[in-house]
């Protein structure tokens, strides 16, 4: 046998033979020195795991790597080595991979101003793991494009936030809602300059109202003054035109708002929902005024289940919760079309639990709420939708109400990633980057530009079709948005992962970025709006 077979051979050997096939060919003195060449980390016996006398090194990796929650079980499941204490610092009680997911914890923004106390409880409301808190907090990165650039098509106005947290504005702005300090319209993306030194890491957008969450946790809102007025008609209350503190959320650490009709809901750093408003008829468990500036702890069985996304639509909130268990969704409010998912169309006062995706073996990871519809994207890319089916925007090939969830079956060869909705329209994202739609065709929102011939109107999309336009783009899109409004012409954004933007749909206020020529309304085909999001 010749050296280069000699050593292809060995290659396959486990190290301690390797050790021992060579050590008896030499010298007392030179095994020595050959053993405290290959172990030198210590004098253990060949054989023995060598960087298990230098642990953090070890944990260097699992760290640097952003593994996974399951993944850093799996590695406890393979030896003792990850099971047993670390007896490393900060807590020499806990194994290799609970300190790797708490190191990974102590990276992100809301993990790091909280106390050691205030950590610990947080650990216990998610199920006494750091594993538990690490996925509860990458859950909610990842719903919600927290920390990232993101883009929210609101009613009539439109708002961009950058990877670096800056704020661009644009469109409709007669209360105020674009925070540049007067009531002027813009046509083109334009940074709110108020907010300078103010990281934003989430916004959301309602009639004539906009909401932004910074990275420390405090909100602040503009536009008009009222956390519950509907869209038309009201309380005639202020205008505030630049970003004003919440002071009523100031001892509430918050890392997202939602905005529906008559209500506004917050999402709290430890997974507690609060609202505000919705009228005195108690529908959200609490009865409050129309008016109130109050928030309100959403009662009842999400008390203790710590909740990492919300979605709000007319008159009802949907919650995206998780257990150790796994992960479910929330539903309360009003119950018109089935949108609540519970078989009925009965109103629920408090939080329900939706137990179709337990029979359909989904577990979620990012819920969307239309208007009058919702929908679900499972772990394993399925997409369920369910509520009032007008003009195809459930998918189904039809326009019949769905009462329970219900799987697209039209998408069955596709593993989505996101969902959004509208007002009877839906978006979802593929992992591939590849856009689908269905549901209403008004205002080109839906990016296929197909008109009905004789009338110049819009075809509706029973089941999801390939938005081809995007496609054109060549571009992986990571997050559609569009306006979840009954009252006002819908646009669409594209976001891709470059941070390109590209916006169609109606434009008559600007709420796209860019003037439209000569009497358009509208744009059918998306145009890209000059901000980089990256």
């Amino acid at each position: 046998m010749d050296a280069t077979t000699s050593r292809g051979a060995s290659s396959s050997l486990p190290l301690h033979l390797i050790v021992d096939d060579t050590l008896a060919l030499v010298s007392p003195l030179q095994q020595s020195f050959q053993r405290s060449q290959r172990l030198c980390f210590g004098d253990s016996a060949p054989g023995e795991f060598p960087l298990a006398a230098n642990p953090s090194i070890v944990l260097h990796v699992l760290t640097s790597c952003n593994l996974e929650p399951e993944d850093l079980a799996h590695l406890e499941a393979t030896c003792t080595f990850f099971r047993k204490p670390a007896n490393f610092p900060p807590d020499f009680d806990l194994s290799m991979s609970e300190l790797a997911a708490l190191d990974m914890c102590q990276k992100r923004a809301i993990f790091k101003p909280m106390t050691a106390h205030e950590r610990e409880l947080f650990k216990q409301r998610c199920g006494g793991s750091w594993k538990l808190v690490l996925r509860f907090i990458m859950a909610g990165e990842a719903c919600c494009r927290r920390e990232k650039s993101q883009a929210i098509a609101g009613p009539g106005h439109s708002i961009a936030v950058t990877a670096s947290g800056a704020v661009y504005t644009f469109g409709s702005n007669n209360s105020g809602q674009l925070g540049h300090g007067n009531l002027e319209e813009e046509w083109r993306p334009r940074v709110i300059r108020s907010l300078q030194g103010i990281r934003i890491i989430q916004a959301a957008a309602g009639a004539g109202r906009t909401m932004l969450v910074s990275d420390a946790g405090r909100v602040y809102a503009f536009g008009k003054d009222s956390f519950g007025e509907v869209e038309y008609g009201g309380q005639g209350s202020r205008v505030v035109t630049t970003p004003q503190m919440v002071e009523s959320l100031k001892d509430i650490y918050v890392v997202q708002a939602a905005i529906g009709n008559f209500f506004t809901a917050v999402l709290s750093r430890e997974g507690r929902v609060y609202t505000f408003s919705w009228g005195n008829d108690t529908r959200l468990g609490h009865q409050t005024e129309p008016n109130d500036v109050q928030p309100h702890l959403l009662t009842g069985a999400l008390e203790n289940i710590p909740v990492v996304q919300i979605a709000a639509g007319y008159c009802y909130l949907l919650a995206l919760a998780c257990q150790p268990t796994g992960m479910s969704v929330y539903s309360v409010g009003c119950g018109l079309g089935g949108k609540l998912g519970h078989g009925s169309r009965t109103d629920e006062k408090y939080p329900r639990l939706i137990e179709q995706f337990q029979n359909l073996n989904i577990q979620p990871v990012v819920v969307a709420a239309g208007a009058w519809h919702a929908a679900v994207v499972g772990k394993d890319g399925r997409v369920c939708t369910w509520g009032w089916g007008r003009y195809g925007c459930l998918g189904h090939g039809n326009e019949e109400c769905e009462s329970v969830p219900k799987v697209v079956e039209a998408l069955s060869g596709v593993k989505a990633v996101h969902v959004a909705t509208g007002d009877y329209t839906t978006f979802v994202v593929s992992d591939k980057g590849d856009v689908y739609s269905f549901g209403c065709g008004e205002s080109s929102s839906l990016g296929h530009n197909t008109i009905i011939e004789g009338n110049n109107r819009h075809t509706n999309v029973l089941s999801p079709e390939l938005v081809t336009s995007l496609k054109r783009v060549n571009e992986r899109m990571v997050q559609i948005s569009l306006t979840n409004s009954i009252y006002w012409n819908a646009h669409t954004f594209a976001l891709t992962d470059s941070g390109k933007l590209y916006a169609f749909g109606a434009g008559d206020k600007g709420q796209l970025g860019t003037e439209l020529v000569a009497q358009q309304s509208e744009r059918g085909t998306p145009e890209r709006v000059e901000i980089d999001l990256n």
